[in-house]
C-alpha cells in the first residue's frame, strides 16, 4: 500500500462541487450519497463530505488545496473564467508557476508546479 494525504472537503452542495472538481479532471469513484470520493487517474484523491450551511459566509472559508499538475498552462484554460488573479499563471517568488481558483464553498484551489 502506498502512503498518501488525502484532503476532505467539506460542501454544502456536493453536485455543485463535484461538477467544479470535474473541470478540475476529477471523477466521482465512489458515492455514499453525502459522502463522495474523487480521483484524478495520476494519483490525485479528494473526498467531498456534505456539511449544511458550510461556510456560513463564503468568504470565510480557510480552507486551502494544493494541486500540482504538470500542464498548468492547460489546466489554467480549462477554468479560465474561474482565475482569480487576472492573467495568471505566473511564477511565484516562492517557486511554483501557478493559479488560483474559489470552489463552490469558498475554498482556495492553488494549481501548479515546482519551478525546474
Amino acid at each position: 500500500m502506498d502512503h498518501r494525504a488525502v484532503a476532505i472537503v467539506p460542501s454544502s452542495n456536493l453536485d455543485a462541487s463535484e461538477a467544479f472538481y470535474r473541470r478540475l479532471n476529477f471523477t466521482v469513484v465512489s458515492d455514499y450519497g453525502h459522502y463522495r470520493i474523487l480521483e484524478d487517474g495520476r494519483g490525485g484523491h479528494l473526498h467531498l463530505t456534505h456539511l449544511a450551511g458550510w461556510p456560513r459566509n463564503i468568504e470565510d472559508n480557510p480552507f486551502g488545496l494544493y494541486l500540482y499538475v504538470d500542464d498548468v498552462d492547460a489546466m489554467a484554460e480549462a477554468v479560465r473564467d474561474l482565475v482569480i488573479e487576472p492573467g495568471a499563471p505566473h511564477a511565484k517568488p516562492w517557486g511554483t508557476y501557478e493559479f488560483s481558483v474559489s470552489d463552490p464553498s469558498g475554498l482556495l484551489v492553488r494549481i501548479g508546479r515546482v519551478i525546474e
